[in-house]
């Protein structure tokens, strides 16, 4: 599974790869969405790499939109984890 996030505006750029990046999903600057990585899909994002962040994600993600309020969720977990981490690793000394 893949999770694709529109990094780069879309002002400017040929007419193949906006309609590369609205059959993807992604339609603003900083929306996600998570697809399985199939020859099609990679060679969609082969077209507009340069305008998206690829992210490998879990198998047991579900597909489509990610909203933000999931994406401040899951940093806020990753953050909470890693101050754990840390955490223990400081204890540890």
């Amino acid at each position: 599974m893949l999770k694709i996030t529109l990094t780069a505006g879309k002002i400017g750029k040929k007419e193949r790869q906006l309609k590369v990046l609205e059959a993807l999903g992604l339609r603003k600057f900083g929306s996600s969405v998570v697809r399985r990585s199939s020859p099609t899909i990679k060679g969609m994002l082969d077209k507009v790499g340069h305008l998206v962040e690829i992210v490998e994600v879990a198998d047991t993600t579900p597909t489509g939109k990610v909203t933000r309020r999931e994406q401040r969720e899951s940093r806020a977990a990753e953050i909470a984890a890693g101050s754990k981490a840390k955490t223990k690793a400081g204890a540890a000394k």
